[in-house]
């Protein structure tokens, strides 16, 4: 097991920006996708953004041109940048790697949007 920590939740108003960090404590080998996920009270939890295998990022719908997924390979690092926040964003953010040896997944951090 290989844990992953994340940062930078909190509380944002709507319309404002939030940034995530993502960081792995240990070396991950054979990565097949690295992001975010979301799950929101009474939901499931839903893709935000990841990098594929070929790093392309695919981004869920309901965040296109409001986040940007940002990588650090060396680091074994993942960013979410969050812009234009709304009510719909609130929600525990978790970081996701995939292996061919096993899925990882951070403790989760909460996004909060409210005035």
């Amino acid at each position: 097991q290989v844990p992953l920590v994340e940062s930078g939740g909190g509380l944002a108003q709507p319309g404002g920006s939030l940034r995530l960090s993502c960081a792995a404590t240990g070396r991950i080998s054979g990565i097949k996708t690295m992001g975010w996920y979301r799950q929101a009270p009474g939901k499931e939890r839903e893709l935000v953004a990841v990098f594929t295998g070929d790093s392309r990022p695919n981004y869920g719908d309901s965040v296109k041109g409001r986040f940007t997924i940002s990588r650090n390979k060396a680091r074994d690092s993942v960013y979410l940048q969050m812009n234009s926040l709304n009510y719909e964003d609130t929600a525990v953010y978790y970081c996701n790697v995939n292996t061919p040896w096993g899925s990882y997944w951070g403790q989760g951090t909460q996004v909060t949007v409210s005035q």
